[in-house]
């Protein structure tokens, strides 16, 4: 009996899948084809960086796609030491992690009001909020500069959030993300069922620990996808501390990363540059694989609701 129900399970399966395939015909065949090609355009240049962060530059030069005669784990003492990439990863650590946590805090509550509390003003300023998706970051550099310049002048706290500092570049960073993280959390908001947060008021919660309480974790695979988008955003930018950020001590592993390339024309140190971009991508490469799951948990979820 249970061989002859695993054997109708499978074979129902296998139907499925075959309908399934008739149904989508020529579309299925070139969906799969264009994620191929995108597969090997992604993969293909992160394996490469990974090879040639281990070899030697006659070997980068000469065999591109060759192994390595041996591994030349000096690459990586070099761009750590020598270039000060762990000093800069560990200023895009302490940056990135409190912007990420300003960013996720302030654009979680005000999407949470924009989307569950009508008033006059609501569209309003979710759509400014939403405009700024609209603007690239080349246009605001300028103008951003001048901003966080004035903000220095600011008594008792403005020689921390000025230029040269990271709780300036912090706040631009969630200045930069709260757009999207607002159009975000705010459709993710709408869908969530209101009968629970409506039972905890009546029984004497307060609005902020509906939210905290109640809303926030019911939210979680949202929150989880938009904070690895934060992450991996903020952990890859390049143009917004290169304008703030002019101090080489404080610069970001992005700006270093940048140094090194700029010196190895003249030096030729292309092995350390290999390292120093292995070194930051792995971090974001485990982010995403260990979240993987929650990610695609919360981009899908809001849409089957």
């Amino acid at each position: 009996m249970t061989t002859t129900t695993t054997w109708t399970v499978a074979n129902s399966r296998k139907l499925a899948r075959q309908e399934r395939r008739r149904r989508l015909g020529p579309m299925a065949v070139l969906s799969h084809v264009a994620l191929l090609v995108w597969t090997v355009l992604v993969v293909v240049p992160i394996l490469w960086t990974f090879l040639a962060s281990v070899k030697s530059e006659d070997e980068i030069f000469g065999e591109a796609w060759g192994l390595p005669a041996k591994l030349n784990w000096d690459n990586f003492a070099r761009a750590w030491e020598q270039a000060h990439i762990g000093q800069y990863m560990l200023n895009s650590v302490i940056v990135v992690a409190f912007s990420v946590s300003g960013t996720m805090l302030l654009g979680s509550m005000a999407a949470y009001v924009l989307a569950r509390y009508p008033f006059r003003a609501n569209r309003p300023i979710y759509f400014l909020f939403v405009s700024g998706l609209a603007f690239p970051v080349y246009l605001k550099l300028t103008p951003l500069f001048f901003v966080v310049q004035n903000m220095g002048a600011v008594p008792l706290v403005g020689p921390y959030i000025g230029l040269n500092t990271h709780a300036g570049l912090v706040l631009v960073y969630i200045a930069y993300s709260m757009p999207f993280t607002v159009f975000f959390l705010t459709a993710f908001f709408r869908t969530l069922p209101t009968a629970v947060g409506e039972a905890a008021m009546v029984d004497g919660a307060s609005h902020t620990r509906v939210f905290f309480r109640i809303m926030l974790p019911m939210a979680k695979p949202g929150i989880i996808s938009i904070t690895i988008f934060n992450v991996l955003g903020q952990w890859n930018q390049y143009q917004l501390p290169l304008v703030l950020l002019q101090d080489r001590d404080k610069w970001v592993l992005t700006q270093g990363i940048a140094d090194i390339s700029t010196a190895a024309g003249y030096d030729q140190d292309w092995s350390a540059l290999f390292a120093a971009l292995t070194l930051a991508i792995l971090p974001m490469l485990v982010v995403y694989t260990v979240f993987q799951r929650q990610i695609q948990s919360g981009l899908t979820s809001g849409a089957l609701k």
